[in-house]
């Protein structure tokens, strides 16, 4: 199959995923969750949008400032100014096409500072490795902290409520049956490019060592507990935005920090799901908090607030970035002549 082809029928496919479950998280909700949503919509404290704004930007500028410590080994020192453009710009892009903003941010920032694209590529890979590994530290505390809460997530999306007589599923069978999905895949994955159970094992070798080469890296660099603090407190910066926005309905004020871990959890695998985040961020934040008892129509406002104010700013930050990027750079340059 034609690479461009297959790029755009995987982006189809992933953004009707993402219609799909718009629909389906709004096609069971009743008229008194209707009537939830309008009042809990009437009664938010959008001044709470703004400091959400002001974190949210300023994850964006750490994950800036945490770029470049990756390409201070290779010698190279962009401008900052560059770099949050570049990131943002990525961001923007990977709102209409995933992964498009990573190349994106790359080229742009090595037109402006004239850095090999391709070793930036490497930095973003290596970043992107940095994230996973965060990520499942994210998991892994909020497991701890709630030990049945993805067993409960699992009940929560595929068994109905309130319908007597309907026939539930266990969260084991959801799991057997994704696992069955996943070994089927591989199978499929080994067949059609003739691989056998060795070239399994390399594979997965490979991705480990990708992951420790990722890991170990961070001893090379100069500035590697500088790096590590830009990390815990870009995440440290979601999970805050994520409690604030708790704030925001009457409805959720008695949330906190072990909510805003689980809504952090399913937020990120939201946001990688389908493009931009869209229907899978706010189905599975509806999801999430009906776990803790708020009603449907609340929880699906909560998680398209949360999903709009992340939305706002990329379109804000990336906009401005768009066009600002040039101006800057052509002042730059009469500057220096």
């Amino acid at each position: 199959m034609n690479k461009r082809l297959r790029t755009i029928l995987q982006y189809t496919f992933f953004l009707g995923l993402g219609i799909f479950l718009v629909w389906w998280s709004v096609k069971d909700l009743t008229s008194d969750d209707k009537s939830q949503i309008q009042l809990a919509l009437k009664t938010a404290r959008y001044w709470l949008v703004l400091p959400v704004f002001c974190i949210l930007f300023l994850s964006h500028y750490i994950r800036a400032i945490r770029w470049k410590l990756l390409m201070e080994p290779m010698g190279y020192n962009p401008s900052t100014t560059n770099t949050v453009f570049a990131v943002f710009i990525g961001y923007l892009a990977n709102q209409a096409v995933p992964r498009l903003g990573e190349v994106l941010k790359c080229t742009v920032l090595a037109r402006y500072e004239k850095i090999p694209a391709d070793k930036l590529i490497g930095t973003i890979i290596l970043e992107r490795v940095i994230d996973a590994i965060t990520l499942l530290l994210v998991f892994g505390i909020t497991l701890a902290i709630q030990p049945d809460i993805y067993s409960q997530l699992i009940d929560t999306i595929f068994n109905s409520k309130g319908k007597e007589g309907t026939k539930t599923i266990s969260s084991t069978l959801v799991s057997i049956i994704l696992g069955s999905l996943i070994v089927l895949a591989i199978a499929i994955w080994m067949i059609k490019k003739k691989k056998n159970l060795s070239d399994l094992g390399l594979l997965f070798k490979k991705i480990w060592r990708s992951i420790w080469q990722g890991v170990s890296a961070i001893q090379h660099l100069k500035k590697r507990w500088w790096f590590l603090f830009l990390t815990l407190s870009m995440w440290a910066l979601y999970l805050i935005g994520g409690y604030i926005g708790f704030m925001a309905l009457r409805e959720t004020t008695q949330y906190g920090i072990r909510e805003a871990f689980t809504v952090l959890s399913a937020g990120s695998v939201g946001m990688i799901a389908t493009p931009g985040g869209i229907g899978t961020y706010a189905y599975l934040l509806q999801k999430t908090m009906e776990v803790y008892g708020l009603n449907p129509g609340i929880a699906l406002a909560f998680g398209w607030i949360l999903w709009l104010a992340q939305t706002v700013v990329i379109l804000i930050g990336g906009l401005i970035s768009f066009v600002s990027i040039p101006w800057y750079n052509k002042r730059k340059i009469n500057e220096t002549s």
